[in-house]
């Protein structure tokens, strides 16, 4: 129930038909009695930079939640930015300071990350591909560096984004081992997917799944489906595989402190959660 009371948490990106956040927080707000409600905003690239200090003239407004493709634009329109966000150089969270500054933090990283080590995989020393350095791509990718793994691989279409990812990684993290340019998952303890492909039918898949061994980890960051193509495929060879909608999950619970709202867990979150595909 929306009242003039309700808290406004502005889900910003372009297209909309993926969202599935509203499906997770909108029912734990219901069920804990929470005033408060998510609402997917379509936004285009060109409209973004005014549209995102607009929404943060509401009086009602808790903060915002920033998707595709708006994550790496939002680090050089909020004032402060986080660590984590400045390495990942990416946004997904967007809240007002006590003195009126824009504030921006990153967890899509969080919650893939977490994901993955509850479901028992060990991350330590691991050797990781991550194909797409995008704003999801970045974040997974600075999360893992910081959870420990011994070596990273990075791909992107646009090489000059997966070049310019290793190198704040280099910075951050000298003894990590970082390689760009290939996306041959042969090799790797862990795969991630963290490119749109998967988002539409008939979509190729990220990487060559004939050199992905069974013994390999594999990731999803799309969520339009629960099995994407590529996790489908990778799931026939034998692999361990994370759905896309895990990260989501495990990173709500940040999200919820962030904006200063009553946390959760993941599994409160599942149970009451109506996602829809």
């Amino acid at each position: 129930m929306i009242r003039g009371t309700t808290s406004l948490i502005a889900h910003i990106g372009f297209p909309t038909f993926a969202f599935k956040a509203p499906m997770i927080y909108n029912p734990y707000f219901e069920q804990a009695g929470i005033d408060a409600v998510v609402v997917p905003m379509g936004c285009q690239t060109a409209d973004y930079p005014t549209f995102l200090r607009a929404a943060f003239t509401l009086t009602n407004i808790r903060g915002a939640l920033i998707t595709m493709p708006h994550k790496v634009t939002t680090t050089g329109l909020v004032e402060v930015l986080s660590p984590t966000a400045r390495i990942a150089g990416a946004c997904n969270a967007v809240r007002l300071g006590a003195d009126g500054r824009l504030e921006g933090d990153m967890f899509d990283g969080e919650g893939f990350v977490r994901g993955v080590l509850r479901k028992g995989v060990v991350l330590q020393g691991k050797r990781v591909l991550v194909v797409g350095s995008g704003g999801v791509g970045c974040a997974i990718a600075a999360s893992l560096a910081a959870a420990g793994i011994g070596a990273i691989t990075l791909f992107d279409r646009y090489a000059e984004s997966a070049e310019a990812l290793g190198d704040r990684l280099r910075q951050h993290y000298p003894a990590l081992e970082v390689t760009t340019g290939s996306n041959d998952p042969a090799g790797h303890d862990v795969v991630v997917n963290a490119t749109p492909m998967g988002m539409n039918e008939g979509d190729p898949l990220p990487l060559d799944i004939d050199r992905l061994s069974p013994d390999t980890f594999v990731g999803e960051v799309v969520m339009k489906t629960e099995m994407t193509a590529f996790l489908t495929a990778a799931a026939a060879r034998g692999c361990r595989v994370q759905i896309g909608s895990d990260m989501l999950f495990e990173q709500i619970p940040a999200y919820l402190e962030y904006f200063g709202l009553p946390t959760t867990t993941a599994e409160v979150l599942r149970s009451v959660a109506r996602l829809s595909y």
